[in-house]
């Protein structure tokens, strides 16, 4: 899977990539928040039939974990772990565990869903 923050995609990189978007990441020393995506390279066929379904069940599943729906999460994950190639299922895999996490524990009301970098 190739990683790319959104800053960096370019129409040029529009055109030969399917991008599914990760996680939002807060960088403290310079107080900005930057969405990470993966560029899909090599999908199969398979998928590229269903392309457009699985493309908007990834986009709802990131819409929904900002909204705190872990339900809708668990399950929308249990559809695309081995989709892709299963280039993205470790990601996936990571969202469900801290999905399941979240259920468990609830994050507090200042949770934005990013993760926090500080500079090192």
């Amino acid at each position: 899977m190739n990683i790319i923050f959104e800053e960096s995609i370019t129409p040029e990189f529009k055109e030969k990539y399917m991008f599914l978007e990760l996680d939002k990441f807060y960088f403290k020393d310079i107080e900005k928040t930057s969405t990470a995506f993966c560029a899909l390279e090599n999908v199969p066929i398979q998928d590229m039939i269903q392309a457009d379904k699985f493309l908007n069940l990834h986009s709802s599943l990131m819409e929904n974990y900002y909204k705190r729906n872990w339900n809708y999460c668990e399950q929308a994950i249990e559809h695309l772990l081995g989709r892709w190639n299963g280039d993205v299922d470790t990601f996936y895999q990571n969202l469900l565990d801290r999905v399941k996490e979240y259920k468990e524990n609830e994050p507090g009301p200042d949770w934005t869903g990013a993760i926090f970098r500080v500079p090192v």
